[in-house]
């Protein structure tokens, strides 16, 4: 709060969601890497295969958060929202494990 209260400029709180990068030998190992994320929950994953053959699963959670707090230095929520928004992100890191 003593940050936020002295920051001139903007101010976002921001949760950034897992990410987990695998690299594969076959792209039936991706393919059934992939099956297993989206299954599982990881709706933003994907495989990418690169120019040099090199194929990568990316297993991606959706659990991100992105929340504005102050703005030109003016604070735009309260101390209780903030202790609000650390709860709700230390669940999506629960969440994660």
């Amino acid at each position: 709060m003593t940050a936020l209260e002295k920051a001139t400029g903007d101010a976002v709180f921001k949760f950034e969601p897992f990410v987990l990068h695998v690299l594969c030998r076959e792209l039936q190992d991706a393919q059934l890497l992939h099956s297993v994320a989206i299954d599982s929950g990881f709706r933003n994953s994907g495989i990418t295969v690169g120019r040099g053959g090199k194929i990568t699963m990316a297993v991606r959670s959706t659990h991100c958060l992105e929340v504005p707090l102050s703005h030109k230095g003016r604070l735009m929520v309260s101390e209780e929202y903030i202790e609000f928004l650390v709860h709700v992100a230390n669940q999506k890191i629960e969440e994660n494990i």
